[in-house]
């Protein structure tokens, strides 16, 4: 009888790519062709709505309901003109995945029926949604939660081959209005930097009167075989491999990066960019990563909010066109131990209503002041938070990758390049002179700085936040993670220190400093206070990890005990003072992230258990009793101990690992138990982290001794050599 393994590799070795073929050769042609974007609003709207929508996107004004029912009806029109049968409200609950619950534009009327699509019903919804993750906020019995549309992220159609549906992009929030989703409190970090950098921005240009965070999100994703995917229980229910011995060859020769892209990956990879494209995420990059079958694509820098919510769907299509190519898409960010995870670096900057960006290097000392005052206000702002910026990027999975020698540590710090490391140490320890006149701009007394160039110098890529030239790279972010979590805490802790910095400023100025003056001497004590978080080596040494304790910087290792920072007392009042969350809405989240860490580990836990149990300790002992009837025979033959002593010494290699699997996988079922019936989220969070999740390597070695001795023909699972290498 054929093995699972056995016939999937069989499938996975036998595939054909299907044809794929863009809408156009010219991708202007069809790119946003399934977006009501701007172009289509003017098309379909009355030129006075149209300009009501533009300055809702733009400035936040309220639509009212007549305009609403026409820009609903105009959706409808356009929607159901490229064959759009039903609408949904599309949101982002705190499951970490998008949520969608479609309703038809079809209403009985009398004899007949008629396509209905009303202002009311675009404005918000009422999905049940009692299931969603709330921490605490809403009662089984109160089941409400209302979707609320979000006008600065177009509508769009998901197609698929049942039909096309127009998306609706919404937050989701209770039926007291706290959030009970990603984009909500990312909205109100967004409101909060852009109010904050503006009144900075009067310094220096009075014409600014608002300013936009961008976002670049670089997204790494491995390919395995459906078939293949299939047979490995692990994969399909926790998305990592509990088990598996490396491979001889794995990325060591450093091939695959940057290297031709498989034929059956590409065709792969142009379909879904072709379907990307058409809902305008405006995919640029695609290429080979490290690991064996691990890959990239990357956009163009969009506003932060829009960049995010194409990021999600993204994330969503790919998985959507795999299945068309017989691939499963693994988002996890260590699928496989022993090489490369994979991570979503989030390039982030700030734009000006007037093209300037904030984070790039001027070419004039004036300039310059412009660009110090929010480099050092971000390098300020992380020094001063940095445990909740590693809080925002932790998770259960996020925790095999942080400081595993391709992603950075879990030590918070920042690098600048040996360059602006250098001017903001001659800042520090120069003197200002208060007698030198306003327009001689940046220096004022600072002698022989150079101009600061672009790019100026190589990227490190142990660094958890980097400068990379004109913007900051958030590198620790988790490749299926919601970047919303880290973008809402990263622009509410840089909109609560340009806050700061004008309170700072305006007092220097009321006592009779000049402006410039003022400036530089707020930069420069900045400077100084928040110099240990600055670290131009090599992350993952444990020099490095040494000197970070004598600096006072923090190491939070996992996941349980780097959510309480979520609830400090510090950063309960920066997110209540900017409106972002209210204490009750921190605690909720704290809540949710805890039992969704326990949950994952319980999840594999029970999968580690059922597979060693069902499939594992089966394979080794039939394989075991092969030797046993062999050695048997030798020994009926009147053969020497010499001659049947390797049987023998397999035999009882198996019997060994077997043994040692089994006493801890009881073990582990045990303390599984004792966990299960504590009632706190953080205790028991934690228990199932230290006490738990510390058999899984002790398991899981011996497993995979067992895989190299086990004949291959019965070994269950398809091994790490099969899965990683795609034909």
């Amino acid at each position: 009888m054929k093995s699972l393994r056995t016939i999937a590799l069989k499938e996975a070795q036998n595939r054909i790519s299907p044809e794929v073929q863009a809408p156009s050769s010219k991708i202007s042609d069809f790119y946003g062709s399934n977006v009501f974007d701007k172009k289509k609003m003017r098309d379909f709207l009355s030129k006075e709505v149209y300009e009501k929508l533009i300055s809702t996107i733009g400035q936040g004004e309220l639509i009212n309901a007549d305009d609403a029912n026409q820009i609903a009806s105009a959706m409808k029109t356009w929607a159901m003109a490229k064959g759009a049968t039903h609408y949904t409200h599309w949101f982002q609950p705190l499951t970490g995945s998008t949520a969608e619950k479609h309703d038809s534009f079809f209403e009985p009327s009398g004899d007949g029926a008629i396509e209905r699509f009303a202002g009311s019903a675009l404005v918000q919804q009422e999905p049940d949604a009692s299931s969603f993750p709330n921490g605490g906020i809403r009662n089984t019995f109160e089941a409400r939660g209302y979707t609320a549309w979000d006008p600065s992220s177009p509508a769009f159609i998901m197609e698929s081959k049942a039909g096309k549906t127009l998306c609706i992009p919404t937050v989701f929030i209770s039926y007291t209005g706290e959030s009970l989703d990603y984009k909500a409190p990312l909205l109100k970090a967004l409101a909060a930097m852009d109010k904050a950098a503006v009144d900075v921005c009067q310094y220096f240009d009075k014409s600014i009167t608002k300013v936009n965070a961008s976002l670049g999100i670089e997204q790494e994703y491995f390919l395995v075989d459906l078939a293949l995917f299939n047979a490995r229980p692990d994969l399909v229910m926790t998305g990592r491999t509990l088990f598996g011995h490396m491979s001889a060859k794995g990325q060591q020769l450093e091939d695959h990066y940057f290297g031709s892209i498989p034929e059956r990956v590409f065709a792969y990879m142009v379909d879904f960019e072709n379907e990307a494209l058409k809902l305008g995420i405006p995919l640029k990059t695609r290429h080979n990563e490290v690991a064996p079958s691990q890959f990239e694509c990357a956009p163009i820098y969009e506003e932060i909010n829009l960049a995010i919510d194409h990021n999600q769907l993204l994330m969503d299509l790919m998985e959507k066109v795999a299945r068309r190519h017989n691939f499963k898409v693994l988002l996890h960010e260590k699928p496989y131990a022993g090489i490369n995870g994979s991570g979503k670096h989030n390039n982030w900057s700030l734009i000006t209503d007037t093209g300037k960006n904030l984070l790039a290097p001027g070419k004039t000392p004036k300039n310059n002041l412009m660009f110090l005052t929010f480099f050092v206000n971000t390098v300020k702002a992380v020094y001063e938070h940095a445990d909740l910026l590693r809080a925002s990027i932790t998770s259960v999975s996020n925790d095999h990758r942080l400081g595993a020698n391709e992603a950075p540590p879990a030590i918070i710090s920042i690098f600048l390049g040996q360059q602006l490391d250098e001017i903001l140490d001659e800042i520090e320890h120069s003197r200002i002179s208060k007698k030198t006149k306003e327009d001689n701009g940046l220096w004022l007394g600072i002698p022989k700085i150079p101009q600061i160039t672009l790019d100026n110098t190589d990227r490190n890529r142990t660094s958890p936040f980097a400068f990379t030239g004109n913007k900051f790279e958030l590198r620790a972010v988790g490749s299926s993670a919601n970047s919303s979590a880290p973008m809402t805490v990263l622009n509410a802790i840089v909109a609560d220190q340009l806050t700061k910095f004008k309170v700072d400023v305006d007092k220097l100025i009321k006592k009779g400093d000049k402006k410039d003056v003022a400036l530089l001497t707020v930069i420069k004590r900045y400077i100084k206070e928040s110099k240990d978080i600055r670290f131009e080596g090599n992350g993952y040494s444990q020099e490095w990890a040494d000197e970070a304790a004598k600096r006072g910087l923090s190491n939070i290792k996992t996941t349980p005990k780097a959510l309480d920072a979520y609830v400090s007392d510090k950063s309960t009042e920066l997110f209540t003072k900017t409106n972002i969350f209210s204490k009750r809405e921190l605690h909720a989240r704290h809540e949710i992230l805890l039992e969704s860490f326990f949950r994952k580990l319980q999840i594999e836990a029970r999968v580690m258990g059922d597979v060693t149990n069902s499939q594992i300790l089966p394979a080794a002992i039939a394989y075991q009793n092969i030797l046993i009837e062999n050695a048997k025979g030798l020994k009926d033959l009147g053969l020497s101990k010499e001659a049947i002593a390797t049987p023998l010494a397999i035999i009882n290699t198996l019997s060994e690992h077997i043994g040692i699997v089994k006493t801890n996988i009881d073990a582990m079922l045990e303390e599984r138990k004792k966990t299960n019936a504590i009632e706190d989220s953080r205790d028991k969070a934690i228990s199932y982290d230290e006490k738990v999740k510390v058999y899984f390597d002790t398991i899981r070695y011996h497993v995979d001794k067992l895989e190299q001795i086990v004949d291959d023909s019965v070994w269950p699972l398809p091994k790490f050599r099969e899965l990683l290498f795609l034909k």
